[in-house]
């Protein structure tokens, strides 16, 4: 099955501007393809799930804590799919490390949660892009924020936390990896 259909606009391009600072990963270089560490373990994909290595520098004076988001927008849904979002990241925290992301978040700083993904988890969900779909982007993003308090916890979505954590965002960085479930 082809789902010939243009990508998505980049998700972050459609909100209010913000500082920008630097975030890489040891696992993958901006736009390069995941590998099947962070394919998703489940639904036909035999990935492992893994959440990668993140570590960002550079951020606004003021930040006061962070959140952590993977976000596809090009997932064929009319609201994208959300894989990950962890919040409450104190601000001293400069680097999540490979695999913070598991279930049961023993790998966050002391302080952190992770939000309701749309896999309906609280984990890290790797890349499960539909077969014969267009190459999805996997974007991870860190948003450094101007309160160290949201107001939420890790009963909502990563919706949910993602508009709380908009009016609080005054710098974001971003890493995008790539995936397409070729079927082989």
């Amino acid at each position: 099955m082809s789902l010939e259909r243009p990508a998505a606009p980049f998700p972050y391009d459609l909100l209010p501007p913000t500082e920008t600072f630097l975030v890489t990963s040891d696992n993958f270089s901006e736009g390069d393809t995941l590998s099947k560490r962070h394919v998703y373990d489940g639904w036909g994909f035999d990935g492992e799930n893994i959440s990668p290595h993140l570590t960002w520098r550079s951020q606004p004076e003021g930040t006061k804590s962070f959140a952590v988001s993977c976000f596809d927008a090009d997932a064929p849904t009319p609201a994208g799919f959300w894989h990950w979002t962890i919040v409450g990241i104190p601000a001293e925290v400069t680097e999540l490390a490979e695999n913070a992301g598991a279930n049961g978040g023993e790998g966050l700083p002391e302080g952190a949660c992770m939000c309701r993904t749309d896999f309906g988890t609280k984990d890290f969900g790797g890349a499960a892009p539909p077969e014969g779909d267009i190459p999805h982007r996997y974007v991870f993003a860190v948003h450094a924020l101007d309160t160290d308090d949201l107001g939420i916890d890790d009963s909502v979505s990563c919706t949910v936390a993602a508009f709380n954590y908009l009016g609080a965002t005054i710098g974001r960085a971003t890493i995008t990896g790539m995936y397409q479930n070729t079927g082989e």
